[in-house]
């Protein structure tokens, strides 16, 4: 802290120390600067954004595809991998693909669809309803906060 410096002296006392004279707010009148090694510091800002970057959650939305002619213990590990899904807190996409005539028998995917829809009634919401898309039927569910189901056991 050095107060109010004409630019040439804080220009030569930066250089004396060999780093750089850094404009911190521009737009105040004294500009209020800074003397830095202003390599290092965007070193340092690379680094924390790298790390920052490394914590974020990457695919938030999963996708679990399945037929309609499944049968139940391939659904009861499908269902596995949802639950898994769900309580990471990540929103999953449920697919039903169908294959030439099968479309006629939307009716056999949504089944399927509303009784994955029941399982997880408890934790989880549908986003999206189940709804047929070409040769797909979709459906989206998402997580149920936690501080509505802490709530609701008080």
């Amino acid at each position: 802290m050095q107060g109010v410096v004409e630019i040439k002296e804080a220009l030569l006392a930066a250089r004396s120390k060999q780093m750089d004279l850094v404009e911190i707010v521009p737009g105040q009148t004294p500009p209020l600067c800074k003397i830095m090694n202003y390599s290092k510091y965007r070193y340092e800002q690379k680094r924390k954004k790298k790390e920052a970057h490394k914590h974020r959650r990457v695919g938030q939305l999963k996708e679990v595809r399945m037929r309609s002619t499944i049968g139940q213990h391939d659904l009861d590990v499908k269902s596995k991998h949802i639950r898994e899904f769900l309580e990471t807190e990540r929103k999953v996409k449920v697919t039903i693909n169908f294959k030439g005539r099968e479309t006629s028998h939307a009716d056999l995917g949504r089944k399927v669809l509303e009784t994955i829809k029941g399982n997880f009634s408890s934790i989880a919401n549908c986003e999206q309803e189940p709804r047929l898309d070409g040769y797909r039927m979709t459906m989206l569910l998402v997580p149920k906060k936690k501080v509505q189901t802490e709530q609701k056991k008080e």
